[in-house]
């Protein structure tokens, strides 16, 4: 029997190129893809999918938020994150809202099919870029290289100052679009130096960039 899987990705021929390479694949039947995580909940309903490819940053709904909205509702459903970034927050917030993979599209192709299989199975796949990020990780944290604020990841609100920041948006207007204060905003901006251990917008939006928060 097929594993049934459903496509999450905003980068098109990126999407179309890994249709057609799951769909010569022998047990694997891709039975929809979307270019936004907006309507997975929808998609999922309707088409039952096995195992969901999710992408991490995508426009208005990124993969973080249609995973924790994915597992709310169906517990037994398996996600595989696909990122650009093997960055450790976006590892750890993608399992933590429960994803069982994660691979980076770079090595997208058999390490995306190895996922897929080991998902569907309910075990836990991680590719080898990702591996060693965690493993880098844990060796500065275990030598004690690791400041404790650098050990922080960033909170749900802190990540959507950071985008907007990045996106050359004031505190005003950050909190117009967020419904807070601009004291509140410069809190959590303060609150993201200090755990990024940054000194700057600037150095902000190039993390931000980096880290695929924003394209811009």
């Amino acid at each position: 029997m097929s594993i049934r899987v459903l496509l999450v990705d905003d980068h098109t021929m990126l999407r179309e190129a890994l249709h057609l390479m799951l769909e010569q694949e022998p047990g694997i039947e891709v039975v929809g893809d979307l270019g936004d995580g907006k309507g997975v909940l929808e998609a999922e309903a309707r088409l039952s999918p096995d195992v969901i490819v999710m992408d991490v940053s995508m426009p208005t709904v990124n993969g973080i938020e249609a995973t924790r909205s994915l597992m709310r509702k169906n517990p037994a459903i398996r996600i595989v994150a696909l990122s650009a970034f093997g960055y450790k927050q976006f590892i750890m917030e993608m399992m933590e809202a429960g994803a069982l993979g994660y691979v980076i599209k770079s090595a997208a192709g058999e390490q995306l099919v190895r996922a897929i299989k080991s998902v569907a199975r309910g075990e836990t796949y991680l590719c080898p870029e990702t591996s060693a990020t965690l493993v880098a990780a844990n060796h500065r944290n275990n030598s004690g290289k690791t400041t404790v604020s650098s050990n922080k990841r960033l909170g749900r609100r802190e990540i959507e100052v950071l985008r907007l920041l990045a996106q050359g948006k004031s505190s005003p207007q950050i909190g117009n679009d967020l419904h807070i204060a601009p004291s509140t905003v410069d809190v959590h901006r303060r609150n993201i130096m200090d755990k990024l251990d940054l000194r700057s917008v600037a150095e902000l939006t190039k993390y931000a960039i980096r880290t695929g928060l924003t394209s811009v």
